[in-house]
């Protein structure tokens, strides 16, 4: 992963409701949400919301999909992994103790 699209991704997520919206929707799983069901579970105006999800969406974090009326908006697990992995990629310095414990709550937390 380059240093920009990291950048984009990071930005895109330091905003709070972004980051609701966007932890929503990995707690949604593969099916995903339909956009009125974010803006009702997060209390957010379908305004606001159309604009914070295109920021998630151009920074490659969530997609949205047609389904007939509607558009349902997934987490795109692959960035999140991706950006994860550029984060912590040259973390250890070969010492398996500092990163084990991020492993083990990272392993507890999606399966």
């Amino acid at each position: 992963m380059e240093s920009k699209t990291a950048l984009s991704q990071l930005s895109a997520l330091a905003q709070e409701n972004r980051l609701a919206v966007f932890r929503l929707l990995v707690k949604a799983g593969h099916d995903g949400l339909p956009a009125g069901d974010i803006a009702a579970a997060l209390g957010v105006p379908p305004n606001t919301l159309s604009s914070q999800l295109n920021i998630l969406s151009n920074a490659g974090l969530v997609e949205g999909n047609r389904q007939g009326r509607s558009i349902i908006y997934t987490a795109n697990y692959d960035a999140i992994s991706g950006l994860i992995v550029f984060l912590m990629e040259d973390c250890c310095q070969g010492r398996e103790e500092v990163c084990s414990p991020i492993m083990a709550a990272a392993q507890s937390a999606c399966c």
